[in-house]
């Protein structure tokens, strides 16, 4: 860590009133030396993560009147102030001596204006030493300038009179008379010139003097500007505790769980950032700066009743016919989507009427650091849990809930641009997340062998299996075929890694998604889900990273960003924002929205290359046309808070129904009796399953070893309903069905399941 990118030019040079520029800055030894933007003004040398943040957030301060400073080796500086020390490393030998050269310059002064500060604190109160460097700025900048002029006075003092010395010698030796008097004229003016320099400093002295008589005034009304801001930092304080409050009684109502708002970020920011000295870094906690994670694009919308095409010699440029953007005859009549509750189709059956709440969940109290402490660093899978961190559900049934949305998919099948198919796609890849907000609680593990089936073909045109493939890591393999003319599966294998102060989910394996009629044929993968708050404090879930759709039939592109919760982010929070492009790399639509509430599309009439941004990069800007709505979430039902945050469709999946496999996750004993609250007898059927899970692999893990003391090779566990083939389109190894499972049902031939349960 201790390597980077160069240091840069500084910003001024050594001995003006700022110096600013890139040093390497010690973190620690996990992350060693980090690259820092450094700020010397005023006595005070303060960093920054990039050059963005000087605009809201110092990482911290050091004063350099109180500071030693010190140099390790060629490039290494060392500063210390009291219990405070920072290890810096410039770019080069000369970059290390210009800031030593301005760090004691700047020091020098420091203490010279410490020194001949006046104390003009009367009767007022005492003010800090951060208030008197802003309250005395202006007579340090004064006394700093006069003590410059004091020295220059001194400097043309001591070589004016070595010069009239000179003068004096010459004027002594026998020389013409015309060139004594030119000597003697000389010697007039250099005394002439030593006295305008004394009149100067007087002068200069005499200013200083009337603006020190003027302190106490410009103190008291920089005092009454800092207990305005002050009071306004309370008030905004107190807005956002009224709105945090405002935010749980909405979350409380009826119907309205879906549409509250987290807390202004802004208003929070402004509050941190305004009260006192900045401290130094969490070097433990994750920052995402706006300017770093600001998107690529700006997008413009453009009337369509004044669209003109124009040229451009622009490179990169792409235009597009705002004619094309018809509401009428275009699939993208979609904003108005069909409720969950709402038929969907007039060749299928009315839906089934089922189940729309569940027991309320009990509130139970349990000390979740008390288990999690000595897990720090495992896998997730390996811990065991009490259920009372559970939801009764498991993570196939989880998996399951992808398809909340699976309208979208119909929609995409009448689209006839495969580019336009592609924005269906990528919403309906969002919207998998929106259940996932407020869904803090973790699924069941499923147990290897463990099966789900969702058949909804009479109702809604799917039915969708999942098998557990594997334990250890566990596995998941998924199928669902529509015949409404789409076919999806995945074989998602689930990493998760507890860190002390947050939990990563990172999805692991390819999403498939073939369109029958077209070929059309999408990849993708899922992003990394994280909760925070796992010590102290309401858990929250985040979802962050990038998803490539790609068509490997058109090469057809989305690249979807889901821009990580930043403090200090102005932006929408949980937003998402891409792009969809054909083969050629021409953009066609903007994506933008957000996970948790809905997906808009913007078709794309002209684009161009804008500025670069300060961080060199190129923004293009593209000019698109008014979005349309393309997936909006559905609200939570009545009383969903006390029902785990579940869905409606989340609400049925665990209800009972005939005729499914013995290893159908709505027979697991421990999930069925946590969902009634029965929560002590759900923890001892859990212990139960688990070790007689763990007899099993025992079990296999010796057939295995005695058939490797035969030389007899040892398959191992070979899934039910799915086989392991190569994919031929990512070259991974991957499980995918083979069929046999709704014939097997048809039937009620269970004979090669296992018993699990």
């Amino acid at each position: 860590g201790r390597g980077g990118p160069a240091a840069g030019p500084p910003a001024a040079p050594p001995g003006s009133d700022t110096y600013k520029g890139w040093l390497f800055k010690w973190t620690n030894y996990l992350k060693g030396y980090q690259r820092r933007w450094f700020v010397l003004s005023n006595g005070l040398l303060s960093y920054y993560r990039t050059q963005a943040e000087m605009a809201h957030t110092c990482r911290g301060t050091i004063n350099l009147s109180t500071a030693h400073i010190d140099t390790e080796d060629s490039c290494n500086i060392v500063l210390s102030n009291g219990g405070r020390t920072y290890h810096l490393k410039a770019n080069s030998e000369v970059e290390r001596q210009r800031w030593v050269t301005a760090l004691e310059l700047a020091k020098a002064k420091a203490i010279r204006m410490r020194n001949n500060q006046s104390d003009d604190s009367g009767d007022e109160e005492p003010a800090s030493q951060s208030d008197k460097s802003e309250l005395h700025g202006p007579l340090k900048t004064l006394s700093s300038k006069l003590e410059d002029l004091s020295t220059c006075n001194e400097l043309i003092a001591k070589h004016g009179a070595a010069l009239q010395r000179s003068l004096s010698e010459l004027e002594n030796l026998r020389l013409p008379a015309d060139s004594g008097e030119k000597i003697k004229a000389v010697n007039e003016r250099a005394t002439l010139f030593r006295i305008t320099s004394n009149a100067m400093i007087n002068a200069c002295r005499d200013f200083l003097d009337l603006a020190e008589s003027h302190s106490r005034k410009w103190q008291r009304l920089l005092q009454h500007e800092r207990e305005q801001r002050i009071r306004l930092e309370e008030t905004i304080e107190q807005l956002a505790k009224q709105h945090n409050s405002l935010e749980r009684a909405c979350r409380g109502a009826p119907g309205l769980a879906s549409g509250t708002a987290s807390i202004s970020s802004t208003a929070k920011g402004s509050v941190q950032s305004a009260k006192g000295e900045a401290s130094d870094e969490d070097e433990e906690t994750e920052y995402f700066d706006a300017m770093e994670d600001a998107p690529a694009f700006i997008t413009v919308t453009a009337d369509p009743k004044h669209h003109r095409r124009s040229g451009s010699n622009l490179s990169g440029a792409s235009e597009g016919h705002p004619e094309d953007w018809n509401l009428e005859d275009s699939v993208f009549e979609s904003s108005n989507q069909s409720s969950y509750n709402e038929s969907t189709g007039k060749d299928l059956l009315p839906r089934k009427r089922r189940r729309s709440r569940i027991p309320d969940k009990p509130n139970y109290s349990l000390n979740l650091w008390s288990i999690m402490k000595n897990c720090i660093g495992k896998e997730l899978s390996k811990i065991p849990m009490p259920v009372n961190f559970n939801e009764p559900l498991s993570m196939l049934q989880r998996l399951t809930e992808d398809l909340e949305y699976h309208e979208l998919l119909d929609k995409a099948v009448k689209c006839e641009s495969s580019t336009e198919q592609m924005c269906f796609v990528a919403a309906f890849s969002v919207s998998s997340y929106s259940t996932t907000v407020h869904r803090t609680a973790k699924p069941f593990n499923p147990l290897l062998g463990e099966t789900f089936e969702l058949d909804r073909l009479e109702e809604l045109g799917f039915r969708s299996l999942c098998e557990q493939v594997s334990h250890h890591p566990p596995a998941a393999a998924h199928h669902v075929y529509s015949r409404r003319g789409w076919t999806l599966w995945q074989d998602i294998t689930i990493s998760s890694k507890f860190r002390g102060k947050y939990l990563s989910i990172m999805p692991l394996g390819a999403i498939h998604l073939e369109f029958h009629s077209s070929g059309n044929h999408y990849v993708w993968r899922k992003v990394t889900s994280t909760v925070h708050n796992i010590i102290v404090g309401k858990l929250w879930i985040d979802q962050s990273g990038e998803i490539e759709i790609v068509n490997h039939k058109s090469n057809d592109k989305c690249q979807l960003k889901f821009t990580p919760y930043s403090y200090f982010s102005r932006d929408v929070p949980r937003k998402v924002t891409g792009v969809v492009s054909d083969a050629d790399g021409k953009a066609h639509y903007v994506m933008s929205g957000t996970w948790d509430e809905k997906m808009e599309c913007s078709k794309i009439v002209h684009s161009s290359h804008g500025s670069t941004s300060t961080e060199g990069k190129q923004k293009t800007v593209y000019q698109t046309l008014s979005p349309k709505v393309l997936w909006r979430k559905y609200p939570l039902p009545e009383n969903a808070e006390n029902m785990y945050f579940f869905s409606e469709l989340a609400l049925t999946l665990n209800e009972p129904e005939e005729r499914v496999a013995p290893t159908d996750s709505r027979l697991r004993p421990d999930q069925r009796l946590m969902e009634s609250g029965r929560w002590d007898e759900a923890n001892v059927e859990k212990q139960r399953l688990e070790e007689k899970q763990r007899a099993v692999r025992r079990r296999r893990e010796a057939e295995a070893v005695e058939a490797l003391e035969e030389g007899k090779d040892y398959e191992g566990y070979v899934p039910l309903w799915f086989e392991r083939k190569v994919d031929t389109v990512t070259g991974e190894l991957i499980c995918v069905y083979k069929g046999g499972y709704w014939e097997a049902k048809d039937k009620q031939d269970w004979s090669v399941c296992p018993d699990i349960f």
